[in-house]
């Protein structure tokens, strides 16, 4: 397996690069793929199209100034980008339904645009330039409100049928009981936004944890707790703390396991809001790594260079897609 990718990242010239999410857009320019300057960020018009143009049209107005007028814009966005089509599924985001984003933009900006999911984003960026650069085979996994994923392989971002590829996080894979300590528990097996039953979307993120504490702590009242609260209660040794993490550990590992025995990557690289608590994910990846075929004599499951909400992998990921596609 080849280990020399990104050969046509070294591209010099600028890339202008936005992170399209349900709130804001952070909008930046990149001079060499790998870093991004930051300009600033606006809100995101979800429901109108025009005004979405208008607001990236604004940017490129305000911060554009002594570029090419046809310098490439690339794209980091929630939702799934078919590389078949071009078309965008987001459901948080009305504005782009039955829109070929890349294309559609491009014409109305006259400048070439590319557009990649955020997770796939954050996966190619930690690739390259974060916690797991230069490797064969890495998996970027997101959790955060929910749980998501991408794949880069020999340095290129794999895009599958539809633009789900690494979406570890559904199907309806979750327990239906758990063992621990000798005592067994009931798992919910929730409808996901999806609309499928049972995926670990629904319990694998920030909410997911706060919804198998509420379950196994607290089902008959409305006592519970944020997920940076209940995560600090574990480390404390709190004991209902205590048990919501160490069956959301089993819960989380075992599909994550299974996502390592078929895919085999080097590294997987976390990003989102549960990236932060390191000492979570560092149980996380000695949970796993009780499950895979393959022993990893060092971890595996690793907090991303660019993870947290606050980090910029969405960007720099779309720094290098954009290089890649010219």
């Amino acid at each position: 397996m080849s280990s020399q990718p990104f050969t046509a990242a070294s591209v010099d010239a600028a890339v202008f690069c936005a992170d399209i999410g349900g709130s804001f857009i952070r909008f930046g320019v990149s001079h060499r793929a790998g870093e991004v300057e930051e300009f600033g960020k606006v809100p995101m018009p979800t429901a109108s199209w025009r005004q979405f143009v208008a607001a990236i049209e604004g940017l490129l107005t305000e911060f554009g100034t002594g570029f090419p007028a046809d310098t490439p814009l690339a794209l980091s966005t929630a939702g799934l980008v078919s590389p078949q089509t071009g078309e965008l599924l987001a459901t948080n985001i009305p504005a782009f339904t039955g829109r070929a984003l890349a294309a559609d933009l491009s014409r109305e900006l006259h400048r070439p645009v590319t557009a990649a999911n955020d997770a796939d984003c954050f996966a190619l960026a930690e690739a390259y330039a974060g916690n797991a650069q230069n490797q064969p085979i890495v998996a970027g996994i997101i959790l955060g409100t929910g749980v998501g994923g991408g794949l880069v392989i020999n340095g290129q971002l794999v895009r599958g049928h539809g633009g789900v590829t690494g979406e570890w996080g559904h199907g309806a894979i979750t327990r239906t009981e758990l063992t621990l300590d000798g005592k067994t528990y009931s798992i919910p097996r929730l409808t996901c936004n999806c609309g499928q039953i049972g995926c670990l979307d629904t319990l694998g993120g920030a909410r997911g944890i706060e919804r198998l504490h509420q379950h196994l702590n607290h089902p008959l009242t409305a006592q519970t707790g944020t997920s940076q609260q209940i995560v600090d209660g574990w480390q404390e040794g709190q004991p209902d703390s205590t048990l919501t993490i160490n069956a959301w550990l089993h819960l989380v590992a075992e599909p994550l396991a299974l996502l390592v025995n078929i895919l085999g990557p080097s590294k997987i690289v976390v990003g989102g809001g549960l990236a932060n608590a390191t000492a979570l994910i560092a149980a996380l990846d000695s949970q796993v790594r009780t499950g895979t075929l393959h022993q990893y004599a060092e971890p595996l499951v690793i907090t991303g260079k660019f993870a947290g909400n606050g980090g910029n992998g969405g960007m720099i990921g779309a720094s290098v897609l954009g290089r890649l596609a010219v």
